[in-house]
């Protein structure tokens, strides 16, 4: 005798609901947890590598969180002399035409450095489920 193996049509579309969730809210948790971490670590290079006059500018890195769209957005930014990080990472005009500033690339390389990794972890994070 074969056995009927039927379902209601409602009710597989709320276990494969219940199945989703249980699965993207750890894996949700997990990556934001992980780009946490990552800001945190470009701030604190990217800070460390910072050029030095008065200490402002280096004592001035921050990092924001926040949700856009259903995704974390993290923003490294110099809360203190935010004028200045294009300035000193790519150099500058003296006023006057005198001469150049040099560059002091302080922020791309650390970026370089840190987004094949954080892709990485993400894709980890992804695969393994949170």
């Amino acid at each position: 005798m074969a056995m009927s193996n039927s379902i209601d049509i409602n009710q597989l579309a709320d276990e494969i609901v219940n199945t989703v969730e249980n699965y993207t809210e750890p894996v949700k948790k997990e990556i934001e947890k992980e780009t946490r971490s990552f800001a945190r670590k470009i701030k604190n290079e990217i800070k460390e590598k910072s050029p030095e006059l008065t200490g402002d500018y280096k004592a001035g890195w921050s990092y924001t969180t926040s949700k856009k769209h259903g995704r974390i957005v993290i923003t490294v930014y110099n809360k203190t002399d935010y004028q200045l990080t294009h300035l000193l990472e790519k150099g500058h005009a003296i006023a006057g035409g005198t001469g150049r500033v040099p560059a002091y690339p302080h922020i791309g390389p650390v970026e370089r450095k840190y987004i094949p990794q954080y892709e990485e972890r993400i894709n980890e994070i992804l695969k393994n489920g949170g």
